[in-house]
């Protein structure tokens, strides 16, 4: 899957985790082999399964999808921080 260029403080939501548990199910994945395909811990993904984080970085989004061969838009959904990374000075008066 290629790296899209996404601004900074860019993040994914996790649409729902009854449907990542039903992928995992389909697929035959377990905790630990999501987590050994897609690159984080087996605890991380129970909590995404779970329900009890539902967000994590664009990248380890994108290796859970390309893990369980589906479209990255139809687990997670991408967000940005309110100033989008962008800090703005202030002048000194």
């Amino acid at each position: 899957m290629k790296r899209r260029n996404l601004p900074k403080g860019t993040w994914m939501r996790l649409r729902s985790a009854e449907v990542l548990r039903a992928f995992m199910k389909q697929k035959n994945f377990s905790m630990q082999r999501l987590a050994t395909y897609s690159g984080c811990s087996k605890s991380f993904i129970g909590f995404l399964a779970n329900g009890d984080k539902t967000t994590c970085t664009p990248k380890l989004a994108a290796n859970i999808a390309e893990a369980l061969d589906v479209p990255l838009d139809v687990l997670f959904e991408q967000h940005a921080s309110a100033d989008s990374g962008r800090r703005v000075r202030q002048g000194v008066a």
